[in-house]
């Protein structure tokens, strides 16, 4: 299931980052948003989600939430 799909304030563990896009996944995971990682969604926007990662917050679009499977 992708990140819109979960529910708040639980712990999922990142599976695979859905994208042919390699920029878009160095930058996931200098965020700390790589497979075997936690995330949690703290709160669903209309056009946001906004997940703690590692003790930080943050806030990534919903298009970008659908690629991220946990």
């Amino acid at each position: 299931m992708s990140l819109l799909d979960v529910e708040l304030e639980k712990e999922y563990l990142v599976q695979d980052i859905e994208s042919e896009d390699e920029e878009l996944k160095k930058f996931l995971f200098t965020l700390g948003c790589y497979k075997g990682e936690p995330v949690t969604v703290i709160n669903k926007l209309r056009r946001n989600l906004i997940l703690s990662i590692k003790d930080a917050r943050y806030s990534i679009d919903l298009n970008l939430a659908k690629q991220i499977r946990v």
